[in-house]
């Protein structure tokens, strides 16, 4: 079973999502969580995807996509970071890449088969990574961070995401 990372395998500011990671199996916890994110926007009405709890926040389906492309940003930092590369891994701007995405275009179905595709890669990823490659450090937009950190990462930020979902948008919904 895969360690939680020590505090200085990562930068402080990933404290918040390594922390909402639940105790127990990581690939488990993924799964699971999966799970929990199909529910979630299954459950979702065309006439609310499109909802912003305050002006200027993304939309439901904005922060669905989000998780997607920061999941596949992290998943191939683990990827590089878990086979050695030592090459710095540039950082990302978050807004860009939502106004980038157009995704308020797409229904919200093929906003979730993205994500329901990004998890799955992402768990066979973390099945068949070697054991010797989860304390592998890395950079990654400037900070050394670990393989083991990143999956863990991976996991608190679609978690972060979901409970704001779930607190600031659908709470208002009701």
């Amino acid at each position: 079973m895969l360690q939680r990372p020590n505090q200085i395998e990562y930068p402080e500011y990933y404290l918040p999502y390594v922390s909402s990671v639940p105790e127990g199996d990581l690939l488990t916890i993924l799964k699971e969580n999966l799970e929990k994110v199909i529910t979630l926007f299954d459950g979702i009405s065309e006439a609310d995807e499109h909802f912003r709890y305050e002006p200027g926040k993304w939309s439901i389906k904005e922060v669905l996509s989000h998780i997607t492309d920061t999941e596949r940003i992290m998943s191939y930092r683990l990827l590089r970071i878990g086979r050695g590369d030592q090459t710095p891994l540039a950082g990302f701007n978050e807004e860009v890449y939502v106004k980038g995405s157009f995704v308020e275009q797409l229904p919200l179905k093929n906003v979730l088969d993205d994500f329901i595709a990004t998890r799955k890669a992402t768990i066979t990823l973390i099945e068949n990574m070697p054991q010797s490659a989860w304390d592998n450090k890395g950079f990654a937009n400037n900070t050394e961070v670990t393989t083991r950190a990143v999956a863990y990462i991976i996991a608190g930020h679609e978690t972060h995401h979901r409970n704001i979902i779930n607190e600031r948008y659908l709470a208002k919904l009701k």
